[in-house]
């Protein structure tokens, strides 16, 4: 079968409206679903999932964006980074427009300080063998999908023993931020769980937040065929009264996960306690570098002074981050913030729920 005759098959309009009259056939009880994911929020917005389900059904964003849940402190390392005159700052491109507190490093570019966008780590890693003479700092923004590249990278520079190349993580697990949400009291009757992550992952992860808290979690694809069945998937466990971990994303997601990226993840990287984006600190939720490769990490080996943490007042990115409010119910959202003037970080990622919702959804 070829490429586009697949996604064909998850797009097929029949087969989108049998399962959408299968959910208001099944649903009875009111049950709220969690996608924590950006590419699931993107999706959902693109495709108008929301408009097919019954009022029983409420779909909800969470922060499943990478670059929204990252602190606004780490942008202002970033950026002092990059105003060293000896530093090479390199990034993926979604970061670069996000705000710090007076400046974003689109801003730092603009005025002539050396920040580069690059696809990989591994594209940073040869900037860094082209310039011997500059400190090449990669920016490691992502949860378990990015993380094992970012780790092979450091094994790399390792072996080839390139001095000059350093990382400033930001890495992200994704089970802790779900049971935070739990524990926070935020309403959930089940988890739309992210398909990238769980490629790496697998979907033993999301055990103990079926086990612990109840709640179904079920890892989906991202065309609507994939996301209309996991809902489908969910709201069976819960009219049953049986939560527990399924994989509808069965053509990329193994139980197990992948072994190989695993290791690479483990051998470089180690849980530490992380900032997330309308939650605070949550424990063991981020990755720091070991000791064992602690000669990379830009936080240990790059002295600079960093500007004191100002969000703006009237971003409400953290409480959509939460599930607690939409994008709609911010004040700035379309008045003030939008794709091209991003306020907040939920504006700035095509998988943030500000920018999925002002680009599929009516501004009003």
């Amino acid at each position: 079968m070829k490429a586009m005759e697949v996604f064909d098959a998850f797009r097929d309009r029949r087969t989108v409206e049998n399962l959408a009259g299968e959910i208001r056939k099944i649903s009875k009880k009111s049950i709220v679903l969690m996608e924590v994911c950006g590419g699931h929020t993107m999706a959902i917005q693109k495709y108008g999932l929301p408009a097919l389900l019954p009022e029983t059904v409420t779909l909800k964003s969470g922060p499943g964006c990478p670059v929204c849940v990252t602190s606004q402190s780490y942008i202002n390392r970033a950026i002092a980074y990059c105003r060293l005159d000896d530093v090479i700052l390199t990034t993926y491109g979604d970061l670069i427009r996000v705000p710090g507190s007076s400046s974003s490093l689109e801003k730092e570019r603009a005025r002539g300080r050396d920040v580069r966008i690059v696809y990989s780590s591994l594209d940073a890693l040869q900037i860094a063998k082209e310039h011997p003479d500059k400190k090449v700092v990669f920016l490691g923004v992502g949860f378990e999908t990015t993380a094992p590249t970012t780790a092979a990278t450091i094994i790399r520079a390792d072996a080839d023993k390139i001095s000059n190349f350093f990382v400033y993580s930001a890495h992200k697990v994704m089970p802790p931020v779900m049971g935070k949400l739990v524990d926070e009291g935020v309403k959930i009757n089940g988890y739309i769980a992210p398909g990238h992550v769980s490629t790496i992952t697998g979907s033993g992860i999301y055990k103990d937040i079926a086990g612990k808290y109840g709640l179904g979690c079920v890892v989906s694809g991202f065309e609507p065929v994939d996301i209309l069945n996991s809902v489908l998937m969910l709201v069976k466990q819960f009219e049953a009264g049986e939560p527990k971990v399924e994989i509808e994303y069965t053509r990329a997601v193994l139980p197990e996960g992948n072994k190989k990226a695993q290791q690479l993840l483990y051998e470089v990287f180690e849980h530490r306690d992380d900032w997330w984006r309308g939650l605070d600190v949550i424990p063991k939720s981020g990755l720091g570098i070991r000791d064992k490769y602690a000669s990379f990490d830009a936080e240990k080996k790059i002295e600079v002074e960093v500007e004191e943490t100002k969000e703006n007042p009237g971003c409400i990115c953290g409480e959509i981050l939460k599930g607690l409010k939409n994008p709609r119910q911010c004040k700035l959202f379309a008045r003030g913030c939008d794709p091209s003037n991003p306020v907040g970080a939920c504006m700035v990622s095509h998988e943030g729920a500000c920018h999925a919702y002002y680009r599929y959804s009516s501004h009003g």
